[in-house]
């Protein structure tokens, strides 16, 4: 590992707080992803409802 140590994010999503070790931050900095914003249920969950289809909202869009 390089050096780094395991962060404590707030989800974006739920609020609830979760960790973000130092293997996933090597990782995503490898992958030259960005810092995650929703803790892994709160991901899990946005995707499924992507697959679904559903975006989220009202029947007209509005969310």
């Amino acid at each position: 590992m390089s050096g780094t140590y395991d962060q404590h994010l707030t989800c974006a999503d739920c609020g609830h707080d979760f960790v973000w070790s130092a293997r996933e931050q090597d990782f995503y900095r490898e992958k030259g992803f960005q810092q995650p914003r929703r803790c892994k249920d709160c991901n899990r969950a946005r995707k499924e409802r992507r697959e679904s289809g559903d975006r989220g909202g009202d029947a007209r869009g509005n969310r």
